[in-house]
């Protein structure tokens, strides 16, 4: 967690694949620790061909299937299936926008929303900028991105920068 945090946690991120994973993550994550998420990680980019958006929209029921019965995944058919979803959604709007990452940085203007809370209870759990996120994806068909993750998202790709005050990333 703490080579999480030090290297990766809040720095902004424009590389489309690394949003994607960053997406499939944080929806996996709903309900449970980020830990937990992130000591799978490695198992997820296996599972999920390196979170290929173009061959994960290509899964097809026999490979949910054998995900479903991977151990080292969150085996969640609706979480699964929704990575499928979200991949053919995630493509659609690269087709859009040029790309992901466009399409998601003009929810903070292009740069960052600096934050410096002082203790943990002054991070919020979404934003006005969530909420935006969360409806837009939606609307474009994607599942797992209510406010709350896609706030946690916003953080973990540097959309938003909650370091607090005394954080040396601050």
């Amino acid at each position: 967690m703490t080579q999480y945090h030090d290297l990766e946690w809040g720095q902004p991120v424009h590389d489309d694949r690394l949003l994607f994973e960053f997406l499939i993550l944080e929806g996996a994550q709903a309900g449970l620790s980020w830990r937990t998420i992130l000591h799978r990680r490695e198992t997820y980019r296996a599972a999920f061909d390196r979170f290929d958006p173009e061959v994960v929209a290509r899964y097809n029921g026999r490979k949910i299937e054998k995900l479903l019965l991977d151990p080292g995944i969150i085996r969640n058919r609706l979480k699964v299936e929704g990575a499928v979803k979200n991949a053919k959604a995630f493509l659609a709007v690269q087709e859009e926008f040029g790309g992901f990452a466009p399409f998601l940085w003009r929810f903070v203007d292009g740069k960052p929303v600096v934050n410096r809370p002082k203790t943990t209870k002054e991070i919020p759990a979404k934003s006005f900028q969530s909420e935006a996120m969360s409806k837009e994806l939606k609307k474009r068909g994607f599942t797992f991105v209510g406010s709350t993750i896609c706030y946690a998202f916003m953080q973990a790709v540097g959309m938003v920068d909650d370091h607090l005050a005394s954080c040396f990333r601050a």
